[in-house]
């Protein structure tokens, strides 16, 4: 925490009693809240005093959908989402999960046949692209090739973005010429053209029947989406192809970027404690063996769960913002608008008297009992946000995890590289500032 953020950390210990604080962000003022108490009023609110800040023009060409809406529009949306996400939908797109990372294993076996049993990795590059290639398989099924080039165009438009965030509060910026605001929008459009033609053909063949026994997340959120529209008769019930269009933009940041950053920290972590990735191991052999894993197989992993639950817990993927529009009351406190609310999820899950004198060492046994159980306050612990705006894909990215350390665990050992600097750093999420090289020994 003193490299990731210093000016956090001090004014964390120095407010440690009251659990609160405030910073300064250009001329917006935030106030953090470390109480689960008050953590919990806010994610559990329905009255919508809490809004998700207002997003920028630049943001807009990089992602929205449902992360980013209010109101009727969240809840429309999510209605409609839910289906594509449901376990028994998860458990049809576990072919496409394992075919990825087959392709990955078998690249990394070769990798380290060829130079006699081990080589190095920087893993945090390697789970960028299996990340993107799982959500290119399961979103678009067929249109895998196509499903891929947006990855590479919206991976090329994050870090535009990030770039672009240094003169974030400078409103005029986003109207100017530049290059690189030039280049967003080109990008948006490329993708919007795809993306459109994928979902328009695809809209076509699910109207006139022709549809594939293997539903991707497209086609089911299609299907639930002509559902709603039938069943209220009503044109405005259901989303339009605009509105698919972003929430499949969503799935790339969302779904690629946060489970190979869990990865990535993952491997770092089990290559620092030797002794939780030969347990994980030996979980892994007796469950599986050298099988490949099955949907009720994964779900056994009580140790592998356990180990990327803690792994949520000390490198969680980023904070939570939310805006206050109209004076509002929060526990003791009277909150004037135009303010925003930080919860910062990287001190709350440190935070001792939640966790204990060990709350910064990784211990995944403390999740042995469960996530209810294993800090002071259920709400310590919110790496997928809480409440009725809880990460629709979760589940997703929880089995894709599960899925790819337990393939991993099967083939090969690994430890870390002397050239690895232990460098979290956060930008749009938390990530090894210098990559994250690690040495794969086959089994």
């Amino acid at each position: 925490m003193p490299r990731v953020n210093p000016l956090l950390h001090e004014l964390a210990i120095s407010y440690n009693a009251e659990k609160t604080f405030v910073v300064w962000y250009g001329t917006t003022p935030r106030v953090a809240i470390m109480d689960p108490k008050l953590i919990k009023e806010v994610f559990s609110n329905k009255s919508g005093n809490f809004p998700k800040p207002e997003i920028s023009l630049l943001t807009k060409l990089f992602a929205t959908g449902l992360a980013t809406y209010e109101g009727h529009k969240w809840s429309k949306h999510r209605k409609i989402i839910n289906p594509a996400f449901h376990i028994e939908k998860l458990k049809q797109m576990l072919p496409a999960f394992s075919t990825c990372c087959e392709e990955l294993i078998e690249k990394w076996d070769n990798l380290v046949t060829g130079l006699g049993g081990s080589c190095e990795l920087d893993v945090s590059i390697e789970f960028q692209n299996f990340t993107g290639d799982v959500i290119s398989r399961a979103a678009f099924g067929s249109s895998f090739e196509e499903g891929r080039l947006i990855f590479l165009l919206q991976k090329e438009q994050g870090k535009l973005f990030l770039q672009s965030l240094a003169y974030d509060k400078f409103p005029l910026f986003r109207f100017l010429p530049t290059k690189v605001n030039r280049r967003m929008r080109q990008i948006y459009r490329e993708v919007r053209t795809i993306l459109r033609g994928i979902i328009e053909k695809r809209e076509k063949a699910i109207l006139m029947g022709n549809t594939s026994d293997k539903e991707d997340l497209l086609d089911l959120l299609l299907k639930s989406n002509l559902n709603e529209l039938q069943e209220n008769q009503n044109s405005n019930a259901g989303m339009t192809t605009e509105d698919v269009f972003e929430e499949c933009r969503l799935f790339y940041f969302a779904g690629q970027e946060t489970t190979a950053n869990l990865l990535t920290w993952t491997m770092i972590v089990l290559s620092m404690h030797i002794n939780w990735q030969e347990r994980a191991r030996e979980e892994v052999l007796q469950i599986l063996g050298k099988n490949k894993p099955t949907f009720d197989d994964l779900n056994h992993l009580k140790i592998v769960n356990m180990i990327l639950h803690e792994v949520l817990r000390l490198y969680p993927p980023t904070s939570l913002l939310r805006s206050i529009v109209k004076e509002t009351k929060l526990g003791d406190f009277c909150l004037p608008a135009g303010i925003e609310l930080f919860m910062p999820m990287h001190l709350v899950h440190r935070d001792p008297e939640q966790w204990g004198e060990d709350a910064t060492e990784f211990n995944p046994q403390r999740f042995s009992e469960g996530m209810s159980k294993a800090s002071k306050d259920q709400v310590s612990y919110f790496p997928f946000g809480y409440g009725p705006r809880i990460c629709i894909g979760q589940n997703f990215a929880m089995l894709e995890a599960k899925l790819a350390l337990s393939q991993i665990l099967q083939h090969f050992s690994f430890e870390l590289s002397p050239t690895y600097t232990h460098a979290p750093s956060i930008v749009l999420t938390l990530q090894p500032q210098y990559g994250a090289q690690i040495i794969m020994h086959k089994l």
